[in-house]
């Protein structure tokens, strides 16, 4: 929420980038925080990054979680989700069974959350292979409006779209943070003197008593 007197202090924000195993998630946040393109990974390893970056003028400072997209990391999935206040969720074109498992993830996200307004963004992921496209890009487009979060297609190797959808997720996170903010001001807001409310409607009447109408 801006002060009064125009500071605004830096948020700090968990973002969690969720996706199956190979479609790119390491690459992609290697990519934003590093500006470097990784040739090859270990999908075994987890990872998190620390990284400040401006929004509309804002200081943010986010901490990624990197999750690893085999099997024996799915049981760790509920702790990342239940710190997390942002995600992108990744899948390749060229991968549709990628794409179907969004769907589980989200449910998770919205069953521990519990909350359907989680800020996500859906991110299609290397954009790059078109010509090996077998995610039609309608498909995803209206996954991403039934869900209610921004699409995206982007490419780690290209750094296609890459500072976008994090920067997207920032602004999510931010108006919900300011919303926040803004219902505890009103929820603590100071009780009104009941003196001064008297006060107040005494010289309601008064006004109203010596006001002159023209007709």
């Amino acid at each position: 929420m801006p002060s009064r007197y125009g500071y605004q202090p830096c948020r700090e924000f968990n973002v969690v980038v969720l996706g199956a195993g190979g479609v790119g998630k390491s690459c992609l946040t290697a990519q934003f925080v590093h500006n470097e393109w990784i040739e090859s990974y270990d999908p075994t390893i987890e990872d998190s990054y620390r990284t400040q970056i401006s929004v509309d003028g804002r200081q943010v400072m986010l901490e990624i979680l990197d999750t690893a997209g085999t099997e024996q990391f799915v049981a760790m999935r509920d702790l990342y989700m239940k710190t997390g206040q942002g995600f992108l969720l990744v899948f390749s074109i060229n991968s549709g069974p990628s794409l179907d498992e969004l769907k589980t993830l989200r449910e998770e996200i919205i069953r521990i959350k519990d909350d359907e307004n989680i800020p996500i963004v859906i991110v299609g992921n290397k954009a790059d292979l078109e010509d090996s496209r077998t995610v039609d890009r309608a498909k995803a487009f209206a996954f991403s409006q039934r869900w209610r979060a921004p699409y995206y297609e982007a490419s780690a190797r290209t750094r296609t779209n890459v500072d976008e959808v994090f920067v997207d997720l920032c602004r999510q996170m931010l108006r919900r943070d300011d919303m926040n903010d803004t219902r505890d001001d009103e929820y603590y807001q100071k009780p009104e003197d009941p003196s001064s409310s008297k006060r107040r409607r005494r010289k309601k009447r008064k006004d109203r008593e010596h006001r002159c109408t023209i007709l």
